[in-house]
């Protein structure tokens, strides 16, 4: 289940993710870096599944189609708006689903053979306290709050917000990010995907390349 307090959502620069990418184990950095790259909330990922697969091989590439019926680990955990979801792959989303391939003949992100229940679990909380203390190290000055108790769903503000900065047009965002936009997600045709991959693909950087994210701090006092 994606966290949920009154906390405003914090969106990661690129140093952050680096930083805090490095303290995950193995199997959450690779889930993290899928979320990441195509905004995806938490149970879609740890439950997507080979099924969802399909191919488009004028692209060369698949997308998942999640169903709508989807429920997650209980019934707000699945997919929202009773929509099928789209999930794109940009190139690093595309690497990883390839990388994973073999490992279970069900799950796409397996854990000792099979579904993990959470990604935000005791490894991703301990991660965060060491991110945060590399960070500070290395700018030396306190990290931000966000970025120390970042949470899983924030991988998913920060990939919207990527695509704001690069900018990705709110339709195409809404269809990446899997909100209710009123279409039919199952007919779109193989040029309006390849548009999709294409504006997914301008966050597909690993570093300071992508585009760059701010955060505006008041002054105190």
């Amino acid at each position: 289940m994606d966290e949920k307090t009154s906390r405003k959502p914090y969106p990661m620069s690129w140093e952050e993710q680096s930083i805090l990418f490095a303290e995950l184990p193995a199997h959450l950095q690779t889930m993290a870096l899928f979320k990441v790259n195509t905004g995806c909330r938490e149970q879609e990922v740890c439950k997507l599944r080979w099924d969802w697969e399909i191919a488009v091989p004028e692209l060369g590439t698949s997308v998942f189609l999640i169903p709508a019926n989807f429920g997650g680990r209980h019934e707000k955990a699945g997919v929202k708006n009773g929509d099928e979801r789209l999930v794109i792959l940009n190139s690093v989303a595309k690497s990883i689903i390839d990388k994973q391939r073999g490992l279970s003949k069900e799950w796409v992100f397996p854990y000792n053979g099979t579904a993990i229940h959470r990604m935000n679990d005791s490894a991703w909380k301990k991660a965060r306290v060491r991110a945060a203390k590399i960070w500070q190290e290395k700018n030396l000055r306190p990290a931000h709050p966000g970025f120390l108790s970042i949470r899983i769903h924030d991988l998913k503000h920060t990939f919207g917000r990527r695509l704001r900065a690069a900018g990705v047009t709110e339709e195409d965002r809404k269809v990446l990010l899997g909100h209710k936009n009123g279409s039919i997600t199952s007919h779109y045709s193989s040029v309006e995907l390849g548009h999709l991959m294409e504006v997914a693909n301008k966050v597909s950087a690993t570093d300071s390349r992508g585009p760059a994210l701010t955060v505006l701090r008041r002054r105190s006092g």
